[in-house]
């Protein structure tokens, strides 16, 4: 039953919701099955806050459709001293949304430089304790204002340790958009449902676990090349229903203008054995791809045991559970070859490549390098237990299957995601499932991963894979100041990987957006970001 306390708020919320006259032909709806906990920037670690988070607040810079690095409230900026110092200069016709109740800010003001530096140094703040705080661990922190610093009314200079090619990809993410600093003073910890920014959106109201209405900023800066201001919608409105399949009928019906990715509970009926979109849904629903910069793996954890040799942190070991691993036939029969097979961990595009090596599966040899390790060391050989989720436990089994057909023993140890995490960041999983996201169209972003320095639970090396060589190597390719070299040296340091197999790499995923015929102007992008400035509704479609 509802309590009484709820019903008030769901009637106080709708009714200022429909207070609003939207035509719904200019309100754009999606459902974000994961909920929301924040609209604060500096909180915007994975996909379903980022969405959000980019229609509320504008950053120094952003990525275009092809990941190239473009100004957004930056008009220009440049680098000196050999890349170590980047100058930005800032447009003169920003300001941040209104808000009625917060002092300074009642209709508004321009957006500043003191505001950037005021947005990045949030991050650093121990007492905000960001998930972003690494977007600036280039900078110099022994020269002034800690490497970040306000010239004036419009400039912001950054001044980093050594030169950092990826620096400009990291002013990209949701985690450096610029918040008013008059609306965190006034709001405090509240201001996660509280934001102001100066976006093409703002909030109009968020009740948690039920719905988020965002209208249109009608200060927003931003015009289009005719010289008409965006966004073009009036509203956007997010549910936050849990049911996949429920979304998915939500998008069939009108409900939902958009859906974004695969789930088993919807998969087989929208989709042909191919990966197509099913006929009966072409009418209404048109599917768009992209190659994500996204690669699912099975990762181990390397680090030698007290207890001597293991047989899963055996390099030649791990090699013949990748040579058994049919990846063509999994990424067929249970992602319908919406999946790109790879025996690399680093995206294509991200090392010059326009596809990338194709995989080797070969059970005999896999055969042959099991039984040579064994004539060493004589079995029985502990039980391989992979760790996953409830999300993985198809593939988790297929890969059970693939890997007993060579002789070895293996278990598969499903728990919650918390539990997951936890268990993979502290080397309590010996093999486990997970993927990585690039969080900046950079190869460094993936290759950091093997990093000696981010051992976890403090860094993304879950592997706690080690060696100094390639250390080395990446520190050598980030001071490359010829682009095509480094891609090359990049190219190298993923073939490092690959042969020393800390991890097996399975699929380059792809974005897959499922979109509603009369929503116009949809841009799709490797980093799946969410841009709905120029997007329009055609009405006779609805």
């Amino acid at each position: 039953m509802i309590q009484p306390v709820l019903w008030c708020a769901l009637l106080a919320a709708f009714a200022g919701c429909n207070s609003i006259d939207y035509d719904a032909s200019r309100v754009f709806r999606y459902n974000e099955s994961a909920n929301l906990t924040s609209l604060d920037p500096a909180f915007a670690r994975t996909l379903e806050p980022m969405w959000v988070v980019d229609q509320l607040y504008d950053g120094l810079v952003e990525l275009d459709a092809n990941l190239n690095v473009q100004p957004l409230i930056a008009e220009s900026y440049y680098a000196e001293e050999e890349g170590t110092k980047w100058v930005f200069v800032l447009r003169d016709d920003v300001r941040f949304a209104a808000h009625p109740d917060v002092p300074g800010l009642a209709t508004g003001r321009r957006l500043t430089a003191a505001d950037v530096v005021f947005s990045l140094n949030r991050l650093r703040d121990p007492q905000v304790a960001s998930s972003g705080r690494w977007i600036l661990d280039a900078l110099d922190t022994s020269s002034e204002g800690e490497g970040l610093v306000a010239r004036g009314v419009d400039t912001v200079e950054f001044q980093l340790k050594q030169p950092f090619p990826p620096f400009l990809g990291l002013l990209a993410t949701a985690y450096a958009n610029v918040v008013a600093p008059e609306a965190v003073e006034h709001f405090g910890a509240e201001f996660r449902r509280n934001p102001v920014g100066s976006g093409p959106f703002q909030l109009a109201w968020w009740l948690e676990d039920v719905a988020c209405v965002l209208q249109r900023n009608e200060g927003y800066w931003e015009r289009d090349d005719a010289g008409e201001q965006l966004p073009y919608m009036d509203a956007v409105h997010i549910s936050f229903a849990s049911d996949m399949g429920a979304e998915y009928q939500g998008l069939l019906q009108g409900k939902f203008d958009f859906m974004s990715g695969l789930h088993p509970a919807y998969m087989e009926e929208l989709l042909e054995v191919d990966g197509t979109l099913r006929e009966e849904h072409a009418p209404r629903v048109r599917m768009e791809t992209t190659p994500f910069l996204k690669t699912d793996y099975i990762g181990f954890f390397v680090e030698p045991s007290a207890q001597g040799w293991h047989p899963w942190q055996d390099e030649a070991v791990r090699n013949a559970l990748s040579l058994a691993i049919d990846r063509e036939g999994i990424a067929r029969s249970l992602r319908r070859g919406t999946v790109v097979p790879t025996r690399d961990f680093v995206p294509p595009a991200l090392v010059g490549r326009s596809a990338p090596r194709p995989s080797v599966y070969d059970v005999e040899r896999a055969r042959a390098v099991i039984d040579s390790v064994a004539a060493e060391h004589p079995r029985p050989w502990p039980e391989l237990v992979l760790s996953t989720t409830s999300e993985y436990t198809d593939l988790c089994a297929a890969l059970q299957f693939q890997w007993e057909s060579i002789g070895l023993e293996v278990g598969i140890d499903v728990v919650a995601p918390a539990t997951h995490r936890e268990r993979v960041a502290n080397g309590k999983a010996m093999a486990f499932r997970k993927s990585w996201l690039a969080d900046y169209p950079d190869a460094e972003n993936f290759l950091s991963l093997f990093r000696t320095a981010n051992h976890a639970p403090s860094g993304p090396n879950y592997t706690h894979y080690s060696d100094a060589g390639f250390d080395a190597r990446l520190d050598s390719a980030l001071a490359e100041p010829d682009a095509s070299k480094r891609l090359a040296l990049y190219d190298d340091l993923n073939g490092m990987v690959s042969q020393a197999l800390p991890l097996i790499p399975l699929f380059h995923d792809q974005v897959t957006h499922f979109v509603r015929h009369d929503v116009q102007g949809w841009e799709i992008n490797s980093v799946n970001r969410l841009d709905l400035r120029r997007v329009r509704k055609t009405p006779a479609l609805n």
